[in-house]
């Protein structure tokens, strides 16, 4: 069982191979090497260029086309591919490296079950990387949807008090947390572009493309219908958008209340059982 860890080890050597060893040793004597640079030298440029090269990429390319479409959604228009692919090279080379750590364990405890262990942790990290960002996708959504119709109603209001729309729409986002909440965040795009003299309509497509979720598109449509006219007809047709809207927000938060409680099931059904067992346990020993 020692041959394992080290054959890994040695193989791992190989995937990193000798110039990256050489730089790593060398950014080490001068002490220059940074965290982020060794996990591009260690795991992610060497993963990556072994999944080029065994074109394990071309095999995968549905699966890799949709991941990469989800995290242009999550990290922006300006993602590229090469960063995906780094990115699940990353995965890999991380996976690995459990299953190594896994491996030694296994050997200094005398268990093979720890090396099994660690392939199936190793094969585990890629794959929940992609399934990762389907669960980030959802919870995005969900955010502008129970974001959107409680901005909408800001705008109809600053509108309907006799501010122009472009003031209003800057407005909103007042109190907002415009680094981190998906829509705020590109609802600060907007306004930033429509300062810097972009026009309107630019605007507010590339807004409906960052955003990507069908709510938003719709919002996007009435803005656009309605925004040369102004006053009254703006309001008017933000006003019954923002009927359906509030309703697509009670039923997301009815399905995040459901989950929450779906959730504890579990946790109950432990504690449950635990506490039965105190109780049983001193009857049982009294009984026999």
């Amino acid at each position: 069982m020692t041959a394992i860890p080290i054959v890994l080890m040695v193989a791992w050597l190989f995937i990193i191979g000798g110039k990256r060893l050489r730089m790593i040793l060398s950014a080490s004597r001068q002490l220059t090497l940074k965290q982020d640079a060794l996990k591009h030298l260690l795991f992610i440029e060497p993963f990556s260029e072994l999944l080029e090269r065994s074109r394990l990429y071309e095999y995968m390319a549905l699966s890799l086309s949709s991941y990469h479409a989800k995290l242009v959604i999550l990290r922006g228009i300006r993602w590229q591919l090469q960063q995906t692919k780094e990115l699940l090279g990353g995965a890999a080379g991380y996976g690995y490296a459990a299953m190594i750590g896994c491996a030694w364990l296994a050997c200094a405890a005398g268990e093979p079950l720890l090396l099994a262990m660690g392939a199936l942790l190793g094969l585990l990290l890629p794959v929940r990387q992609l399934l990762e960002a389907g669960k980030l996708i959802k919870q995005r959504k969900q955010e502008i949807i129970l974001e959107l119709p409680e901005m909408i109603s800001k705008l109809m209001l600053l509108v309907g008090a006799g501010e122009t729309a472009l003031q209003a729409l800057g407005r909103c986002l007042d109190g907002k947390d415009t680094a981190q909440h998906p829509l705020y965040k590109e609802w600060n795009k907007v306004v930033y572009s429509l300062h810097n003299g972009e026009s309107f309509s630019t605007a507010a497509e590339k807004f409906n493309r960052s955003c990507a979720v069908q709510e938003v598109s719709i919002f996007t449509t009435v803005l656009l219908l309605s925004y040369r006219r102004g006053g009254e007809h703006f309001v008017l047709a933000l006003r019954e958008l923002s009927y359906t809207l509030w309703e697509k927000r009670k039923a997301v938060a009815r399905a995040r209340g459901e989950e929450a409680s779906s959730k504890l099931v579990f946790p109950l059904v432990g504690i449950l059982l635990v506490l039965m067992v105190f109780i049983a346990a001193p009857a049982m020993l009294l009984m026999s």
